[in-house]
Order: C-alpha cells, then structure tokens, then sequence
C-alpha cells in the first residue's frame, strides 16, 4: 500500500460542520489523489458508515475516524480516534453523550438569541435545524445569515453566538480516549497547540497537557497540520518523538465552511517522514489487514 505523504485525516462533511456529503468527500478525495484518508466528523461516525457502504476496492485506503469535542477544568481538547470498531459499544456511548450534550447546547444558544437580540427562526427551519446529525454554531450562523440577522456567518459566531458563555457539561478527555481505546482505536490530539478561543499552548504548558492525557491513554498527535507553523509543527514533533507517540496529518477541511483545502496538512515532498508517522501507517496496514 503506497500511503507515503498523499495522506490527509482530518476532514469533515455535513454529518458534522462539513458542506461536503460523505459520498461526495469520497469523490473529491479520489480527486485529490490521496492514498489514504479519514473523515473526522465531530462526535460522530455515521458518515463513516456511509463511506464504509459506497466505497470500492480500488478507493483510496479509507481509516474510520471521529473528533471528540472534549473539556476538563484545564481547558478544550480535540481528541481524534481512529480505526475504531464503529459496533462497539464503547464508541457508541461517546458518541451518544457528544451528540446529546451538542444538542443541549444549541437549545441554549437559540434560546439566548433570542432573550438577548430578539433573533427568532421559523417552527420549521429550527426543526430543520434541530434534525440534523450534529448541529452547531456554523449551522446557526448560516440561518442567522439567511434571515439577514448577520452579514457572514464568521459574524454571527464572533458578534452574537460566542457571547453566550456556556457552562453546560462536555465529553471528558479521558471519556473520549477510554472509548476510543475500548473499541480498538487509536487516540490522537488535533491540533495540540490550540486550546481554548484563540488560546495557544507551547512549552512546558503543552508538555504537560500531553503527559496528563497519555496518563489517559492517549497515543498520538496530529505533528502536521493546516493551520501550524513551522515552529508550532517542529515543537509538536519533537515532543512525539520524545515520548514515542504516533504522528497524524491532516487538513481539517470542511468544504466550504473554511478556507482549507482537502490534502494540505504542511507535508510537502521533501520532509522527511517522522518515526512516529511511519509506525502509525505501520498500525494502519495491520487495521487493514485485520478488516479483510
């Protein structure tokens, strides 16, 4: 299986905040010529499912994968599993309680803006809404632009939804990477510089961030990334190598809900493959050859 640099798992479609169907993420992706990839949708693995169901043989290496939206007291984490066994009721129940607090949460936020700025929907675009596998803040800000209550929805997110401070419960890391673990996955932190907002954690405070949920059981990180400079990707790295953790990449393409393109996780030719990517894509081939 030639996977080398022609990788990217880190995606999402519109089971989550994607604007691509899986069925169609499958399209762009032969496109693209990836030789592997995964889709992340956030606490969610329906669209996996689908893929799992159209894909053929001569497809693109597909790797079932999901992103947690995860919180302690220390902050936001983003915890991504994959290879998991989507019947396994271990994965199931993180989901089942990510889809269930997501959904609390977007009562809350119409509920505030309507009290705080008067924003009022149709019956029937918030049952829309509401029917969607996993709804969230871009999907109120697209209606908040429809109704011409905001004029792009990076607006209605910055301007009125994330005024609304929520203290409502979220998936714990350590839920996430028990469930993830327990369904024979392997997880990874997205993006580990970025924590809460705009918040950027580096140094010691990253270090320690990662040893916390490798008590967990946490096994990887995502070294490359869209959104990483160079000097956040070698910090990263260094810091897989140091404790030996699988290595990901990825694009964290959502179509056309961000400016990234399917395939641009920082790789580029002439990087040299880190050892943890290569023993990751080592751990995929024996997923693979245990699904045949």
């Amino acid at each position: 299986m030639k996977l080398l640099k022609q990788l990217d798992l880190h995606m999402h479609s519109t089971v989550s905040d994607g604007t691509d169907a899986p069925e169609e993420l499958l399209a762009r992706v032969r496109e693209a010529g990836l030789g592997l990839f995964s889709l992340t949708d956030h606490d969610a693995i329906q669209g996996c499912l689908r893929i799992l169901a159209v894909r053929k043989p001569a497809d693109p290496v597909f790797l079932q994968g999901v992103e947690f939206s995860c919180k302690d007291e220390e902050g936001k984490y983003h915890i991504l599993g994959y290879g998991y066994d989507p019947g396994a009721a271990p994965i199931q129940n993180v989901v089942a309680l990510g889809h269930k607090l997501r959904m609390k949460k977007v009562l809350m936020r119409l509920d505030f803006l309507k009290e705080r700025f008067g924003f009022d929907f149709s019956t029937e675009d918030i049952q829309t809404l509401l029917s969607l596998d996993n709804p969230g803040k871009p999907h109120i800000g697209n209606l908040m632009v429809q109704y011409s209550y905001a004029p792009t929805k990076e607006t209605a997110i910055k301007e009125y939804i994330d005024r609304l401070r929520i203290r409502s419960d979220y998936v714990r890391p350590e839920q996430a990477i028990e469930g993830i673990l327990a369904s024979g996955g392997i997880p990874v932190l997205a993006h580990p510089c970025y924590g809460s907002g705009d918040e950027l954690i580096l140094g010691e405070a990253l270090e320690q961030r990662l040893r916390k949920l490798m008590d967990f059981g946490l096994q990887g990180v995502e070294g490359f990334y869209s959104g990483f400079s160079e000097k956040l990707r070698q910090q990263v790295l260094s810091l897989a190598e140091k404790y030996t953790l699988y290595v990901t990449a990825g694009s964290d393409y959502h179509g056309k809900n961000k400016l990234v393109t399917l395939g641009s996780t920082g790789m580029t030719a002439s990087d040299v493959l880190p050892e943890g990517l290569v023993r990751f894509l080592s751990r995929v081939n024996a997923l693979e050859d245990r699904g045949k």
